[in-house]
């Protein structure tokens, strides 16, 4: 069993089901900013990563630039598949590839051994994706920003991808709720294994909206409380973790 994670940052991830290799939101290279301009939310990544080889499949959670970053997207290959948001879907389908399948909460698609199961995730402003991810090699679970559907029925899975805490703004509130639905992923799934994501990365953010973010909970929060058959990593980027997979103890 081969089951395996690279971590790029922010919402970007490397999945390995055996074979078979899973782009994830990545944000590879160039800045990242929303509109109406820089000026708003500006972010840099400590380094650029390479496209990595031999893609067999891009995974898209949302069509915002923090998880369909243009300037990555036009680096790769048109007839890559994807499987995607609608917005997301629709997004990759004006720059020209060619091979998209668009996924609502509740569809499901099968590429290249994967099945793959959209929930709904965050709205912002209309609903994203979270997904579920299956393989001969492993399950993961994945939303990145800790918003968790209702309809999801409880089932065990071998690794979370997840948000650990909690990001918003005065008087908006959270727009990120890591730590919030942590423990009822916990209870819901009963992961092998829980990676932080979204917040990490060492990003660096400027402009109007940094000054005001507000973060809540940490990493090392997570690391003490959870159960210690647990395993939970807070990934380097650009390191690869083996994970393990509930099949290969049977």
């Amino acid at each position: 069993m081969n089951l395996a994670a690279t971590y790029f940052g922010a919402n970007g991830w490397l999945l390995e089901f055996g074979a078979c290799r899973v782009l994830v939101d990545p944000w590879l290279t160039g800045q990242l900013s929303f509109p109406p301009g820089p000026w708003l939310l500006n972010g840099r990544l400590p380094r650029d990563w390479a496209v990595p080889d031999n893609l067999d499949l891009l995974l898209l959670s949302q069509g915002l630039p923090d998880h369909a970053h243009p300037e990555t997207l036009q680096l790769l290959p048109r007839d890559l598949k994807i499987v995607g948001s609608p917005s997301a879907a629709k997004l990759v389908g004006r720059l020209g590839f060619t091979q998209v399948t668009p996924l609502h909460p509740g569809e499901s698609t099968n590429i290249a051994g994967l099945t793959i199961r959209a929930t709904a995730g965050a709205m912002v402003p209309s609903i994203e994706n979270g997904y579920f991810i299956s393989h001969a090699d492993g399950k993961l679970y994945l939303e990145p920003h800790g918003f968790l559907d209702s309809k999801i029925e409880s089932q065990s899975v071998d690794a979370v991808i997840t948000p650990v805490v909690d990001l918003g703004l005065p008087l908006a509130g959270a727009f990120v709720k890591g730590r919030q639905v942590l423990p009822e992923l916990l209870k819901r799934f009963e992961p092998s294994t829980v990676l932080a994501s979204t917040a990490g990365g060492n990003v660096r953010f400027e402009g109007l909206l940094s000054s005001f973010m507000q973060m809540e909970g940490s990493a090392k929060d997570v690391a003490e409380m959870l159960p210690a058959q647990i395993k939970f990593i807070d990934p380097e980027p650009g390191k690869r973790y083996a994970l393990t997979s509930k099949q290969s103890l049977v």
